[in-house]
Formats: C-alpha cells, sequence, structure tokens
C-alpha cells in the first residue's frame, strides 16, 4: 500500500512517534480482534493499578483551591464570595488552559514511551514547560485585569475588588501549575504513578499549614488564601524535580537539559492548543450555567442550587478523568508499541469500567438526595429544590464520565484537533441553546438546565464513541511507519513530527 492509498482513509489521526528501529510491532496481532479472558483481565488490571493512584491525584489537586476558598469562607460571606468568582475565573481563563496544554504530552510521551524512544520524554516536558511559561504572560496580564473584567460584566463593586485582588495574589500560581502538569504526565505516561501519589498527598499536608498561617497567623486573609496555592504548587513541583532528576526509573527518560528541547516549539504547539481548546469549551460551558441560573426568577435560590451541584459534579468528575487519564497512557503507550488491537481492548475495557461507575455513583447519588445538601446548607427549601434536580444531575455525571474517558482515548490517540471540534458542536451548538430553551422557553428552571447541558454532553460522548469505534486501529499504527520511510529518504537521523491530518 503505498502513501497516498493510506492517507485516503477515513482515519482521523496517526500515532505521532516515528521510529522503527526500536518499535515492537506485533503484525500478528493485527490479525486477532477477538480476546480471551486472559487478555481482558490483564488489560483491565493495568487500568486499574494506574487508574486508582490517578483518581487520588485528581481529588488531592482539587482539593488544594478548595481548601483556601474555605479558609476563606471563615472571613465572611464578601470574602467567600470574591475568592470563589476568582477562583472560578482563574479555572476557565488560566489554570484549564494550563491543564489542557499539559494533556498534550499524555499523546507525546506516551507514544514515545511505547516505542522505546525513552530520551524524547525529556525533551517533550522541556518544550512543553517552555511553552507553558510564555503562555504563563498573557494569562497574568488577563488576571491582572479581572477587576475591571467583572465590573463591565455588571457584578458588585465590592466583590469585584476582592475578587480582583484573589485573582491578582493567584498569579504566582500560573507557571508552578503548569510545570506541574508537565510532569504529571512525564511520569504517568511511565506507568509510573506511585510518586504522584506520594508528592500530591505531602502537598495536601504542607497546604493546610501554609494556608492557615498566612490567613490566620499572619493576618493576610483573602491575599495569603491566594499565596498558599502558589506555594504549595511550588512544592509539589521540586519534590517531584528531585525524584525524576535523582530516580533511577527516570535514567533513561531524563537526561537532562537540552538544546533540542528548546527547538521544534511548533510540534508540542500543534496538539498543545486543540488540546486546552478542548478543555475550555468544556469548563466555559458549565460557567454558563451559573451566569443563566442568575437570571432565573428566584436567582438566590437557583445560585444555591447550581453552586452545589457543579461542586457535587467536580468532586464526582475526579474518578471518570482518572479513567481517563489511564486509558490516554494506555492507548499512547500499545500505539507507540505497534500493538493496534491493544489498544482497541483498552478502550473497550475503561467504557465497560466508565459504565459501571457511572451507574453505581448515580444511584448512590440518587438514593441520598434528600439528605446531600444538608451536607452545604441548613436552607430547607435549598435542599428541597436540589433533591428534585439530582436524577437529573445524577444522568449529567454519568454523560460526563463517559465523556471523560472517550476524551482520555482522544488524548492518547492524539485526536485533539477532531475533540475540539466536537466539544464545540456538542455544548455551544446543542447543549447551551438546549440549555436556554429549556430553561426560559419551557420554564424548567435550573433543572432545564441541566437537562439542556446533557444533550451537549450526550451528543459529545456520543460521536467520541462513533469515533473510536469505527477507528482502523492497525491504519492508526501503519501510517508512523509511512511517515517515518517518507521523512526518511529527505532528511535522514532529523527527528519528524507527523502532520495532523
Amino acid at each position: 500500500m503505498d502513501r497516498q492509498q493510506c492517507t485516503s482513509k477515513t482515519c482521523l489521526h496517526a500515532s505521532l512517534i516515528q521510529n522503527s528501529n526500536n518499535v515492537d510491532h506485533d503484525v500478528n496481532s493485527w490479525n486477532e480482534k477477538y480476546y480471551g479472558k486472559a487478555e481482558i483481565i490483564t488489560e483491565l488490571k493495568k487500568q486499574m493499578r494506574l487508574a486508582g493512584p490517578l483518581v487520588i491525584v485528581s481529588f488531592l489537586q482539587y482539593s488544594l483551591q478548595m481548601i483556601s476558598v474555605m479558609f476563606v469562607g471563615r472571613l465572611g460571606v464578601l470574602s467567600l464570595s470574591s475568592a470563589s468568582m476568582a477562583t472560578s475565573f482563574a479555572g476557565v481563563t488560566g489554570f484549564g488552559f494550563m491543564l489542557g496544554m499539559g494533556a498534550a504530552l499524555e499523546t507525546l510521551c506516551g507514544q514515545a514511551y511505547g516505542a522505546k524512544q525513552y530520551h524524547m520524554l525529556g525533551v517533550h516536558m522541556q518544550r512543553a514547560m517552555l511553552v507553558l511559561a510564555l503562555v504563563n504572560i498573557p494569562i497574568s496580564l488577563l488576571w491582572s485585569c479581572t477587576e475591571p473584567i467583572f465590573r463591565f460584566l455588571k457584578q458588585d463593586p465590592q466583590i469585584s475588588m476582592f475578587a480582583g485582588i484573589y485573582a491578582r495574589c493567584l498569579i504566582p500560581a500560573i507557571i508552578p501549575y503548569g510545570f506541574l502538569q508537565c510532569q504529571l504526565r512525564f511520569l504517568q505516561t511511565q506507568n509510573n504513578v506511585l510518586p504522584l501519589v506520594l508528592s500530591t498527598g505531602i502537598t495536601s499536608l504542607v497546604h493546610v499549614v501554609v494556608c492557615w498561617t498566612l490567613v490566620f497567623g499572619f493576618g493576610f486573609g483573602n491575599e495569603g488564601a491566594a499565596l498558599s496555592i502558589s506555594i504549595s504548587y511550588w512544592t509539589n513541583v521540586l519534590i517531584l524535580a528531585i525524584y525524576i532528576k535523582f530516580s533511577p526509573s527516570c535514567q533513561e527518560t531524563w537526561t537532562g537539559f537540552s538544546m533540542q528541547g528548546t527547538k521544534n516549539l511548533f510540534s508540542f504547539l500543534k496538539l498543545g492548543i486543540p488540546s486546552a481548546l478542548m478543555v475550555c469549551f468544556e469548563f466555559c460551558s458549565y460557567e454558563f450555567l451559573v451566569i443563566m441560573s442568575g437570571l432565573l426568577p428566584n436567582p438566590k435560590l437557583e445560585l444555591s442550587m447550581m453552586s452545589i451541584s457543579l461542586n457535587t459534579s467536580s468532586v464526582v468528575f475526579r474518578i471518570p478523568f482518572g479513567l481517563g487519564s489511564a486509558v490516554s497512557t494506555r492507548v499512547s503507550n500499545e500505539l507507540g508499541a505497534g500493538r493496534p488491537y491493544t489498544a482497541q481492548l483498552a478502550v473497550q475495557v475503561v467504557i465497560f469500567l466508565a459504565v459501571i461507575e457511572g451507574v453505581a455513583l448515580s444511584l448512590i447519588l440518587v438514593a441520598v438526595r434528600d439528605v446531600w445538601g444538608l451536607l452545604y446548607t441548613s436552607e430547607k427549601e435549598v435542599v428541597r429544590y436540589l433533591a428534585s434536580v439530582i436524577p437529573v444531575l445524577a444522568t449529567s455525571n454519568f454523560m460526563d464520565g463517559m465523556q471523560a474517558v472517550l476524551s482520555g482515548t482522544a488524548r492518547g490517540c492524539g485526536w485533539q484537533k477532531i475533540g475540539v471540534y466536537v466539544n464545540l458542536g456538542a455544548y455551544y451548538l446543542v447543549g447551551l441553546p438546549s440549555a436556554v430553551v429549556m430553561s426560559f422557553v419551557f420554564h424548567l428552571g435550573g433543572k432545564g438546565l441541566w437537562m439542556g447541558i446533557i444533550c451537549g454532553s450526550f451528543l459529545q460522548a456520543l460521536l467520541l464513541l462513533a469515533i473510536a469505534m469505527n477507528t482502523e486501529w492497525e491504519l492508526e499504527v501503519h501510517k508512523e511507519f509511512l511517515t517515518l520511510q517518507f521523512f526518511k529518504q529527505r532528511r535522514p537521523g532529523i527527528e519528524y513530527m507527523l502532520p495532523a491530518f
């Protein structure tokens, strides 16, 4: 089959690593589309060994900013409101973008590790860190303008002022957060997740002490809570940097800083920007729910319900997010190693896990719906209203879990560009318009907002599932070889990145 024939296939994307000498291409496995019990159990064990620690890491990382907000809440309603708004704004405009760009390493490092191009993991991480350090500049400028932005959006002047202060104090946290995402992916794609759990656990304990000291000990208030986040992120970065530098397990993957890590930055941006947009499009759609809930007839009740609902969804989402990170590693490793049908098996296994996890958590949430709101408020009206919304919220959480593992599959294969179009269409052409119609036309209130966003997440999951189920996995690997041979004839010995298809 020549190159022209292969590129005319309807395959979505190709593997991004080229190394014919080191890749173990199990050609015989290409004809084995059916798996025995032993293979399925083996894959299940591999994913659980990855997913368990990654879920813990996700919970602990999410807790850092929430701990700061909890401490601020003891300073008064104004402090809590401003910190919450600033945290939400920072999550969408900065942290979410950094998270998405860092996730591009799941493709690059994962496939490099599977292809046994171990030195390239360090090179990719250096490139990512350099790019994210540069991205820090526009994000910092944006956060420094938080107060005038909130005033322009007609927010309360006092809340806008304190939110602006909190956001400015969060600026030092941008760079360490970006570096941390790179380190996490660097180790995750090597299936080396225990150090992540230990370092994040230590950081969480440090954060509680530092946050209390700055907020109450030194009396820095809001500013202290925000600054404690940057200190904690730097602590985590330092712990992982020491581990990567001195651990025998990283001797082959980290060979020190090199000039190669400062070149060919565009190869990272080609994946990094679409990866970031995938995350931001999804994050922003949920923030719009908060804005729209404030426009409903009883805004105080609706905003209270929406705040609790989003917090619940964020906590529940940590589990499928960990599963998505695990399958991203498994798929990228197997494609890099030239085992397409093992990658396909990984996708099938994680979908099964996501269904089981989603159904179980949804049933639990529905079972405790009458008392769940008491964890957040003593207002009986809010508790009753939340209980009526929880069955819809549980459905949304289930769909979120499905799209989380399928998005992980997309990252493992390098389908970020396709993911951008899927997320944009699912949430902004279907999800949010449906939410507006159900809430303001059919007068379903906050429940209508959740029903609308379910339409978006359902379409997103359906499209990603269709893409994954119709992928020619052997062609994903075969295109890697064809591209290698194509470039080898032009510039032997030079590292090339496969162009996006």
